[in-house]
């Protein structure tokens, strides 16, 4: 019914570019399968630039059940150069999966790189992932797992939290209040409060049809803890004004603890000017529209001879974190760095995953990591 490549195709290595199966086809024709070592790389040497890698666990469940050993970055991790993963084994075990491999770890590691970003502005606010309406269904999932994965709050799609065993947040859209009319504010408001489960935050969205600061007063004396402002771009002005006017008039009515959340393109410079005055923020466009990071995976060995394409550096390596926070490479048969620490961690041994892919240690990497090589704050 809809544009979207099964699950099956992805498995059976359909969801590929078309010359790896011609590529198959001459090998087989040639009785050639020679054994690799092929690295996942975006940038050769470091570059003081640095992402968050994620995406891992689907790359790992991809590779699942072939015969080849695989490491990789442990998810979570900041890199800026040098390989993410090491696969190794005969060639024709994963060339079609190629481009499903890149595919799951390129959009996954920039949207979670764009989220650490807005995570670091500000790391005590509240922060949800409100991206999913801007991409493709099938990706939502992906979407707000990169955005828990960067310390994100909470996030807002419903399968997504499905995919997580997490719950979704949302309270309501302007659709609701809109269907109540104009001056019934207040009835669109009380309807949600008798009908949402408790648990549910008892949010009121206040832009609708009135002054944002008068329809925030309004809620919070209905008995709503915290209000929403998503203010139409062309009807904001000064947003920061207006943020501050509405928690004047809460306050100067006696809702000192009703809280603000502020969404609608949210960016990291937006949350540094309202982080002061707003309790909250729903990051949605900033996440998605982060450009996918250019990964790309190149045989670096042959039979166990260094081999590359121009440009690519050959030879197995090893990626280090120094005490200083550095990211370094170097080949895996040589000394590291001096107290270096090695990255790469078993992924795939024999065809069986032995890595533990637990988004929770992933989200306390990622945090710990950034913290470490100053993420955030450049």
């Amino acid at each position: 019914m809809f544009d979207i490549v099964p699950e099956s195709a992805i498995e059976g290595g359909r969801a590929t570019d078309a010359y790896f199966l011609r590529t198959e086809e001459a090998l087989r024709h040639a009785g050639r399968n020679p054994n690799v070592v092929a690295e996942v790389t975006a940038d050769q040497f470091p570059t003081g630039e640095f992402e968050l890698f994620a995406g891992l666990k689907d790359a790992a469940r991809l590779l699942e059940g072939r015969n080849l050993d695989a490491d990789a970055l442990p998810e979570g991790t900041l890199f800026d150069g040098g390989p993410v993963m090491r696969i190794e084994g005969p060639y024709l075990e994963f060339a079609r999966f190629e481009t499903s491999l890149l595919g799951f770890l390129s959009p996954s590691t920039a949207m979670a790189t764009a989220a650490l970003r807005a995570r670091r502005t500000a790391p005590e606010t509240s922060l949800l992932s409100f991206g999913a309406r801007h991409v493709h269904p099938s990706i939502a999932g992906t979407v707000d797992r990169s955005a828990v994965l960067a310390g994100f709050d909470g996030f807002s799609h419903v399968a997504a939290g499905d995919l997580m065993d997490r719950e979704a947040s949302g309270t309501m859209p302007h659709a609701l209040v809109i269907c109540f009319g104009p001056g019934n504010q207040e009835d669109a408001w009380r309807a949600f409060d008798e009908a949402a489960d408790p648990d549910v935050p008892r949010i009121a969205l206040c832009d609708t049809y009135d002054d944002e600061a008068d329809e925030a007063v309004r809620a919070a004396e209905l008995g709503f803890d915290s209000v929403r402002l998503d203010t139409t771009g062309s009807r904001r002005g000064d947003f920061r004004h207006i943020v501050r006017e509405t928690r004047w008039k809460l306050d100067v009515n006696g809702h000192e603890d009703v809280d603000i959340f502020v969404s609608g393109g949210i960016t990291p410079r937006a949350i540094r000017r309202l982080a002061d005055v707003a309790d909250g923020f729903g990051v949605g466009s900033y996440i998605t529209n982060a450009d996918p990071v250019d990964f790309a995976l190149d045989i670096v060995e042959v039979e166990g001879e260094p081999a590359a394409k121009r440009g690519k550096l050959s030879g197995k390596k090893e990626v280090y974190r120094t005490p200083d926070g550095g990211h370094h490479v170097s080949l895996a048969d040589s000394d590291g760095p001096t107290e270096g620490e090695p990255l790469f961690e078993p992924l795939i041994r024999n065809g069986e995953i032995v890595a533990e892919l637990d988004l929770d240690a992933a989200t306390t990497r990622a945090l710990t990591d950034a913290e470490r090589v100053g993420f955030g704050t450049e």
